[in-house]
């Protein structure tokens, strides 16, 4: 999939799940280095907030916002996937107060192939959102074409709150 970075073209390694996809399977890991696959996090359904580098402006900005409605919204899980180090993530919450998002290291690049949505140049992942169902199915997604961009916040939380 063609993007750009700070205007500068970039490419994943393949095209991203659509609406109605069953999204792929993955295996990441939690703060506790534990590993995480995505049957884990499916109990209830699950936003997944896709940030490039933790320690970036427009990644934090993305972060913090889901951190602010995780409370409002119990019926969903709410997850933010980067290729940071556990110990990255952990000093960036800290430092930041976030708290209830639940952050996942995906260091070893597994998420990023298995949703296509590694950018091999730069060893990142695609900025993107995605809510998906109990059953693995995708019922929304943003895939951002400039990396740089923050998502479309309210068009993702309007879509929970369609979930109610």
């Amino acid at each position: 999939m063609d993007l750009t970075f700070k205007g500068e073209a970039v490419t994943t390694s393949g095209e991203a799940p659509y609406v109605g996809d069953i999204f792929p399977d993955f295996t990441v890991k939690d703060k506790d280095d534990n590993k995480v696959k995505l049957t884990d996090l499916l109990d209830k359904p699950l936003l997944i907030s896709v940030v490039p580098n933790i320690n970036t402006s427009v990644c934090s900005i993305q972060t913090k916002k889901f951190n602010s409605e995780v409370d409002g919204h119990e019926e969903i899980n709410f997850v933010t996937i980067s290729t940071n180090t556990i110990e990255e993530q952990s000093n960036w919450c800290a430092a930041e107060g976030v708290k209830n998002m639940k952050m996942l290291s995906d260091v070893s690049q597994n998420f990023g192939k298995s949703t296509n949505l590694l950018i091999n140049d730069m060893g990142i992942l695609a900025r993107s959102v995605w809510v998906v169902d109990t059953n693995k199915q995708v019922i929304y997604s943003e895939v951002l074409s400039e990396e740089t961009n923050e998502p479309s916040y309210d068009k993702v939380l309007d879509q929970l709150n369609e979930m109610n």
